[in-house]
């Protein structure tokens, strides 16, 4: 699989930009590109996914661990031609007080990937072969191929830096000038995610391919590439991961299901194919909800599930036989009037949590599964209520499963990531969701009945059984269900 890293110094450098171009540009010239992302962004997949026409991946060797890396690159990238993977923060920038752990240099090379550093030439001259020379050699195992110079301010300047990179040795695959940057709008969480924006998103992704084809040697780098040694190695497969997993054990926190009323009797060719046997997982979306991780909704549906996306913005009702609900995280403080407004939605969620069906939400779900938001009422699931802060929460968490739950059994434990400007009170339930065992101790999160809510952001490649679990519980609430004449 010919791949490429697209790392950066440091953060602010025009990773994105780059990444998204290259994505884009190779694109159109009718390569299937596979999009990749280290870390636990959700924003930048967005626009890697409208450059390529694929889903963009998240590649995070903490969440995930080291081991998953490569599997789930391949599965990713299964099919194509090329694979770009932008990364994180500066190359060597990985999770705290844990080394190279999770950083791009340690994706790079569990990948065993060329590495091409974007570096911000607005303020240098001859002194960024000193800065590359830096980056190339300060980890042997890191292959940097070359360099791509940003905000170069004109020729004699990129004349300059050529020169003084020639000296190096390190190649320079391209040179962007200084005012063609593409501005991408951003605010409290980083930029704004392309569900958001439409057509100006569509725009930007275009300006940035032409930033790149303009600026950068795309057959050197296609180039270097194809260089890349082959990775082997089994692709992470949803299907055979779940099918060496043992049969869920039902969570004993569930509450009780409705009524089952009399049960539609099989069909003449054995048991009814109906929703007893895939049951319908409904998961948010749309501009409130953006985050989430494509191997979410492809291990409900190996689990057995029928995956159904539905917008909290638009749709009155939940899709027609929902038996498990799944918010992930997003925005809903930006939209907070708006969901507050669709009452009928905001009742359809309550009843189905109430049922005991199972409801998992992270972060922005958390929310939206709260009393009220900002003063406008919510789904009133949680006994609870969330606000804006000024006051950002970013960053990996250890924890433990304190209670049973439709995600995990106690003492279940996990990685997680936290991401937020706001705050709910009280910051757990009862029945805590999760106990947090690093970087600090604390109890946090709501588990009632069917339902989990907490602020962590889970990768379930990592912990596969949370989609058994959540399909399980919805298999006995669909049968039970099943034949009900609706009042």
């Amino acid at each position: 699989m010919p791949r490429l890293v697209i790392a950066a110094p440091s953060s602010g450098s025009g990773k994105t930009t780059v990444a998204t171009g290259l994505m884009a540009a190779f694109a159109e010239r009718g390569l299937a590109v596979s999009p990749h992302k280290v870390g636990p962004d959700y924003i930048d997949p967005g626009y890697h996914a409208l450059a390529t026409g694929r889903p963009g991946r998240n590649l995070d060797a903490y969440l995930c661990g080291p081991e998953l890396v490569a599997p789930l690159f391949t599965h990713g990238a299964r099919g194509c031609d090329l694979a770009v993977v932008e990364g994180v923060m500066g190359l060597f920038d990985g999770a705290s007080g844990q080394g190279e752990v999770a950083s791009t240099a340690h994706v790079a090379k569990l990948l065993r990937a060329p590495v091409v550093l974007v570096v911000d030439a607005s303020s240098q001259a001859r002194s960024v072969a000193a800065l590359v020379h830096g980056f190339a050699s300060f980890d042997p195992e890191v292959r940097l191929a070359g360099v791509i110079l940003n905000k170069v301010g004109s020729d004699r300047h990129e004349a300059i830096l050529r020169e003084a990179l020639d000296e190096s040795g390190v190649p320079v695959f391209g040179a962007l000038r200084r005012g063609g940057e593409v501005v991408t709008p951003s605010r409290h969480l980083g930029l704004v995610p392309v569900a958001e924006r439409g057509a100006e998103a569509v725009a930007a992704v275009a300006a940035m391919a032409e930033l790149v084809r303009v600026g950068c040697d795309l057959d050197a780098l296609y180039a270097v590439a194809r260089s890349a040694p082959s990775l082997g190695g089994a692709a992470w497969d949803a299907a055979e991961v779940l099918g060496s997993l043992p049969e869920p054990v039902p969570s004993r926190n569930r509450g009780s299901a409705p009524d089952p009323g009399p049960r539609t009797p099989d069909g003449p060719n054995g048991p009814d194919r109906t929703a007893k046997d895939r049951p319908r997982v409904a998961v948010a979306g749309g501009p409130a909800f953006t985050f989430s991780y494509a191997e979410h909704s492809e291990l409900l549906a190996a689990a057995g599930a029928d995956v159904v996306a539905f917008d909290p913005l638009r749709d009155e009702q939940l899709p027609d036989g929902t038996s498990a609900l799944v918010i992930g995280g997003g925005f809903p403080e930006v939209y907070a009037s708006e969901l507050s407004a669709n009452e009928p939605l905001r009742k359809a969620v309550g009843g189905l949590a109430r049922s005991g069906a199972p409801v998992v939400a992270e972060c922005a779900g958390l929310l939206y599964l709260a009393r009220s938001l900002d003063g406008q009422p919510m789904c009133g699931v949680l006994d609870a209520d969330a606000r804006m802060s000024e006051r950002l929460t970013l960053g990996y968490r250890d924890a433990v499963a304190v209670s049973d739950s439709v995600l995990a059994s106690n003492g279940t434990r996990v990685r997680g990531h936290e991401f937020h400007r706001t705050v709910v009170e009280p910051g757990a339930g009862a029945t805590p969701a999760w106990g947090i065992t690093r970087p600090e101790r604390r109890v946090e999160g709501f588990v009632q009945g069917g339902v989990h809510a907490s602020y962590l952001h889970v990768h379930w490649a990592s912990v596969p059984q949370a989609a058994r679990r959540i399909v399980a519980q919805a298999t006995e609430v669909a049968r039970a269900t099943e034949g009900v004449t609706p009042s």
